[in-house]
């Protein structure tokens, strides 16, 4: 029975170290290109803050990766999380989004946060900097909802 439990410990660790060669794409930019939602619409600095903070991870090309997206299976969980996250929202490409689909985002924005959706509870586990206090809520829904008007004026036109 020893000999059995050595032998699956021993295919257990070098599945574990074989798996470190499987890696996940991890993109990340530090620069804002034209397509930044930061230079498509009015974006203040303290709404930026809270986007960078708690947002961008997943729903932008400014990922920071946690120390833990480098060891499989984690790697793997943590990259398809961003790929999903960038997939339905993507502020650094926000200019590739046709005007019907900014104000569905738009809207949602305040609709997920309002709900406790976003950011993911999951996410929170780890990232408690990236909690929005009601205040942070507030100021975020009070742009989105800013911007939602302005768009619908200027389709109105």
């Amino acid at each position: 029975m020893k000999k059995i439990i050595k032998f699956l410990l021993i295919i257990l660790i070098l599945a574990f170290v074989v798996i470190q060669f499987f890696r996940p794409d991890r993109t990340s930019s530090e620069e804002y290109g034209e397509n930044h939602i930061t230079k498509k619409m009015n974006v203040p600095d303290n709404v930026q803050k809270i986007l960078k903070r708690s947002c961008f991870d997943c729903h932008s090309n400014h990922t920071v990766w946690p120390w833990y997206s480098n060891i499989a299976p984690m790697s793997w969980l943590v990259a398809q999380d961003v790929r999903k996250g960038r997939a339905k929202m993507n502020f650094s490409e926000w200019g590739k989004i046709p005007e019907s689909k900014r104000e569905e985002r738009l809207q949602s924005i305040c609709d997920e946060i309002k709900e406790d959706e976003m950011p993911l509870p999951n996410y929170l586990l780890i990232h408690r900097d990236a909690v929005l206090s009601q205040q942070e809520k507030d100021i975020l829904c009070a742009w989105s909802e800013a911007e939602l008007k302005k768009l619908e004026e200027e389709n109105d036109k």
